[in-house]
């Protein structure tokens, strides 16, 4: 911990003389996601050389928010920033750090887009987004047609809900103790977009691409200024919504847990596989076989988790996204 004792935080703000929303936009999250940087500091350099111009709200830039795995060029300083993400009383790692000034940063805006990047060797952008609007426990909300309305003109076509449902199911099949145990447990499914849903506003993950795809940081750059266009922060045009007929839209479904660390993958999988009901996903360690459930597609496999944690999540389509 000494050497992350030497990292200090930056956020850069501009602020037009209109009116306007608090925008936040972030990039390295996770220290090997660099798109963003990328974009920010071209967005950056943009604005104070006159190209671009704030005319009204302001936005904040936070070019490297985790800079200990940014400059270990990993996902993760001490741990990953992106679950249960909260201000501490008593930070006890570096991202606890990181989470008591991003927190109350966040809480000052009304919109977060967070930029980042995956690992899978191939595979289009898409974009995390919230709940519908509710009042339930789990995720609150209020703002779900801003927030898709902005989702839809970031310049991508793929559309992924679902995260917290899916999520908090798979905790609560796998806890065996107290509502409160479950509560914290739950709180660790709980990133940047999250929080920021918490604090009364809107928030977007956008997955740009591959981690060294040379495309990524374009279409964050893209995606940064239809944000500035969309929410009127800059004088142009709004940017066109994707059509109907381009998107696809998918919700998390379903959380599959590793039980034993030799619990093992029947091929080597992606994000976004398509999969059928019946199909071999893996084998578990006694070698039950284990097969969808129902046709979808995959999501965020992990050949390398341990027993008890998440392997893969599968998704459903979501024709109703956008339209309600």
């Amino acid at each position: 911990m000494s050497s992350a004792r030497n990292f200090q935080f930056k956020s850069v703000n501009y602020t037009g003389l209109g009116q306007g929303p608090r925008v936040i936009i972030m990039g390295a999250t996770h220290g090997n996601e660099v798109c963003g940087t990328e974009a920010i500091k071209r967005v950056m350099a943009e604005l104070d050389s006159g190209a671009l111009r704030i005319a009204a709200g302001s936005v904040t830039f936070v070019p490297v928010v985790n800079p200990l795995a940014y400059a270990k060029n990993e996902r993760n300083g001490d741990r990953n920033l992106n679950r249960n993400l909260f201000p501490k009383d008593e930070p006890q790692d570096f991202e606890d750090q990181v989470a008591n000034w991003l927190c109350p940063l966040l809480a000052q805006h009304d919109v977060l887009l967070d930029l980042h990047s995956f690992n899978a060797a191939h595979g289009e952008p898409f974009v995390m987004v919230g709940p519908v609007d509710n009042d339930g426990e789990l995720e609150p909300f209020k703002h779900a047609e801003k927030e898709r309305a902005l989702a839809r003109r970031l310049g991508v076509r793929r559309f992924v809900t679902g995260w917290m449902a899916a999520y908090g199911g798979g905790v609560q099949r796998r806890m065996r103790g107290s509502a409160a145990e479950l509560e914290t447990v739950l709180r660790y499914g709980v990133g940047t977009t999250e929080y920021m849903r918490t604090t009364g506003g809107y928030a977007l993950t956008l997955e740009c691409g591959q981690h060294l795809d040379p495309k990524a940081p374009e279409v964050a750059y893209r995606a940064i200024v239809n944000t500035l266009a969309h929410l009127k922060l800059i004088e142009a045009p709004d940017p066109e919504p994707v059509p109907f007929d381009e998107m696809e839209a998918l919700h998390m479904v379903a959380v599959y847990d590793k039980l034993d660390a030799a619990d093992g993958f029947s091929r080597a999988w992606a994000s976004f596989d398509p999969v059928i009901e019946g199909e071999q996903i893996g084998t578990r360690a006694d070698g039950t076989p284990v097969v969808a459930e129902f046709g979808g597609r995959i999501l965020f496999p992990d050949a390398k988790a341990g027993a008890n944690s998440e392997w893969y999540y599968l998704t459903r389509p979501n024709p109703a996204f956008g339209r309600g």
